[in-house]
C-alpha cells in the first residue's frame, strides 16, 4: 500500500470489470478508485455511526490533482475524528432548499394573506430581480454580501427600488427563520439609500380645478371614485373594493373589513356630508340602472355589490389611471399622484387643527409615527392658538400698568 503520487495515478490499469480502490499509505481511508472504464477518482473511506461511509472527492485530472485530493482528504478526516459525518453533511446540503424554493413557499403561504397590491408588487421583486440573482443558491450559503450586491447592483438605476427588495427579502428570510430554514437574517445590517419623503399636497385652488376637470370626464364612474378618494383620504384599493355592505347610509358610516385595511383589522370612518351625498347618489343611480333592466325584462338586474363596478360582471372597478391622467392634464396639475389626495385630506385636517391621533384614527394608520409626518401641518393652529394666549396676556399687561400700588405705609 504506496502513497498516492502523481507518478503513480498516472500508472494505475483499470480492472478487467468493476472498479479497484488503491489506498494510501499516510491517511487512513485515502485512496483513487479506477473503474474498468478507465475512469480516476479521489475517495475517502471512513465510520460513522457504526456505518461503513465512502465520501467521493472528485475525479483526478484538471480539477483534482493529487496534491489537492490528499488536503481536502485530511480535512475531511480531522472532521471525522471529532465524530463528524462529511457526507452526511454533504447529502443534507445537497437536499437543503435553495433561494427558489423559500421564493416558492413565501408566495404560496405568505402572500396570500397580503393585499394584492401588495402581492404584485412583492412577486414583481422576486421575480424580476431576486430569483435570477439568487435563486440558484442554497438558502443556507446565502451570506450579508451576497444581499448587499444585489442592493448595490440595483442601486445604480432604482436605488429607491433597491431599498423595496430589500425590504422585501428581509421579510422572505424572517419567514425562512420562522420555517427554521435559516438562523439568522443576512439582510440585517444593510445600509440602505436615502430617500427624499415626497409630500404633495392640493392646494385649495388646485382641488377647485381638479374638481372642475372631474365634472368634464367622459368616465364619470372614475370620477366619482375620485371624488371619493377627495372626500375620505382613503387608499385606493380600499375604495375601488368598497362594498356596499360596508356602507351604512343612514348613520353615514363605512365600515371597512379587515382584509380590505392596510393594519388588517376592522376600521369604522364616519362620512362627511359631502361624501354621503355622493353615495346616496351613486345608490341612486345604480337602483335606477337595476329597475330599467327590469322594465326591459332583462333575467337579472345589473346592480353590483361594488360602490364602482367594473366592465366584468361581478367584479369592481380595477383601475382610474386613464382618467386621473385626463382630469390632472385638464387641471393643470403637475407631479400629482393618486396618492397624494390622501396627504391632502391629511393636510386638511391638520390645517383646520384636529390632533395627530384623530387624523391617524381617520386615515387608518397602524402607527403614530406615519401620521407625525403631518405634524408641521399643525403649526397654524398653534400659532393661531398662542396668539390668543399672547394676547390675553398682553391685554392683562396693560390692564395691570394702569394700576398704582400703595407705599409700604401709606394711608
Amino acid at each position: 500500500m504506496p502513497k498516492i503520487t502523481d507518478a503513480l495515478a498516472k500508472t494505475l490499469v483499470p480492472p478487467s470489470s468493476g472498479n479497484r480502490v488503491h489506498y494510501d499509505s499516510e491517511i487512513g481511508g485515502f485512496g483513487i478508485r479506477v473503474t474498468a472504464a478507465g475512469t480516476k477518482a479521489f475517495v475517502l473511506n471512513y465510520r460513522a455511526d457504526g456505518r461503513e461511509r465512502r465520501y467521493t472527492i472528485g475525479k483526478y485530472g484538471r480539477v483534482w490533482s493529487v496534491e489537492a485530493a490528499r488536503k481536502r482528504a485530511g480535512d475531511l478526516r480531522r472532521l471525522v475524528d471529532k465524530g463528524e459525518d462529511p457526507l452526511g453533511t454533504k447529502h443534507a446540503k445537497r437536499a437543503a432548499p435553495t433561494v427558489g424554493d423559500l421564493i416558492d413557499q413565501f408566495k404560496s403561504v405568505h402572500l396570500p394573506r397580503k393585499r394584492p397590491n401588495t402581492v404584485k408588487q412583492y412577486e414583481a421583486i422576486l421575480e424580476q430581480r431576486v430569483r435570477p440573482a439568487l435563486g440558484r443558491m442554497k438558502l443556507v450559503d446565502v451570506k450579508h454580501a451576497d444581499i448587499d450586491k444585489l442592493h448595490r447592483t440595483m442601486s445604480k438605476s432604482a436605488p429607491y427600488q433597491a431599498n423595496r427588495m430589500a425590504a422585501v427579502v428581509s421579510k422572505m428570510f424572517a419567514y425562512a427563520m420562522k420555517l427554521q430554514w435559516r438562523t439568522d437574517n443576512p439582510v440585517k445590517g444593510l445600509e440602505r439609500n436615502h430617500e427624499e419623503r415626497r409630500e404633495r399636497f392640493l392646494s385649495p385652488v388646485e382641488i377647485g380645478r381638479l374638481t372642475d376637470a372631474l365634472a368634464n370626464l367622459a368616465d364619470q364612474r372614475s370620477a366619482d371614485a375620485i371624488r371619493f378618494l377627495v372626500l375620505t383620504g382613503a387608499r385606493k384599493g380600499e375604495v375601488l373594493a368598497a362594498d356596499w355592505i360596508q356602507f351604512d347610509l343612514e348613520t353615514g358610516v363605512w365600515v371597512k373589513p379587515s382584509s380590505h385595511t392596510k393594519q388588517k383589522r376592522i376600521h369604522r370612518v364616519p362620512l362627511s356630508a359631502p361624501a354621503l351625498a355622493l353615495l346616496v347618489n351613486l345608490r341612486a343611480k345604480a337602483d335606477a340602472a337595476a329597475d330599467r333592466a327590469r322594465e326591459e325584462g332583462m333575467s337579472a338586474p345589473t346592480s353590483s355589490r361594488y360602490l364602482f363596478p367594473g366592465d366584468v360582471k361581478g367584479s369592481p372597478l380595477s383601475t382610474i389611471k386613464k382618467s386621473w391622467v385626463t382630469a390632472t392634464a385638464a387641471a393643470g396639475l403637475k407631479d400629482v399622484r393618486l396618492h397624494d389626495l390622501r396627504h391632502t385630506y391629511a393636510s386638511i385636517l391638520a390645517s383646520a387643527g384636529l390632533s395627530l391621533p384623530i387624523i391617524g384614527a381617520l386615515l387608518g394608520h397602524t402607527q403614530a409615527q406615519t401620521t407625525m409626518r403631518y405634524s408641521h401641518l399643525l403649526d397654524d393652529p398653534l400659532r393661531a392658538a398662542t396668539e390668543r394666549v399672547g394676547a390675553i396676556v398682553g391685554a392683562a399687561g396693560r390692564k395691570g400698568a394702569d394700576i398704582v400700588p400703595l407705599k409700604a405705609g401709606g394711608r
